[in-house]
């Protein structure tokens, strides 16, 4: 069993240093990391999991940007320890996250993944959403949490404001 919680101040390093278990090294090279830059994850969405002696197992952070004008959620990273890997864990993460955005006022989410694995949570490809390069195209996924939310949004992915 694991306990998620939204992520504190105190969970940040203890995230870093699980972020830098799972990705490779140079993780903060990408794209969607320059959207991040100076911009605070959205707290209520940005969670931890816990197993029953405290250790974290895995943790998940949604970022604010734009498209279009529009606000988005970019999704990501999600991780799973290494040990914890194939318990659906990180299918726990992103569900529960997912369903406390759209009560917030969340209306898409989007995220650079593999389809395969997204797709089952209902995410697809976005057509005329530009991620800064130099970012697979056909790995730009999006999921509407209002029925038609993507609808007519497209353009590039911009930091929040």
């Amino acid at each position: 069993m694991y306990e998620l919680a939204a992520e504190t101040a105190d969970d940040h390093w203890e995230v870093e240093a699980l972020y830098d278990t799972c990705f490779a090294p140079g993780r903060t090279a990408l794209s969607s990391y320059r959207l991040r830059e100076g911009v605070p994850p959205v707290p209520s969405l940005s969670l931890v999991a816990r197993d029953d002696l405290g250790i974290l197992a895995g943790a998940i952070r949604f970022w604010p940007v734009t498209v279009d004008g529009r606000d988005v959620l970019l999704l990501g990273p999600v991780a799973v320890h290494p040990t914890r890997q194939g318990e659906g864990l990180a299918a726990l993460l992103i569900v529960t996250a997912l369903e406390k955005a759209e009560p917030l006022g969340w209306e898409r989410v989007m995220l650079v993944g593999d389809a395969p694995y997204y797709g089952r949570f209902g995410f697809t490809l976005l057509d005329g959403v530009v991620m800064p390069p130099p970012t697979n195209p056909e790995r730009v996924l999006g999921r509407a949490l209002r029925d038609g939310a993507w609808d007519g949004v497209a353009g590039e992915v911009t930091r929040a404001r």
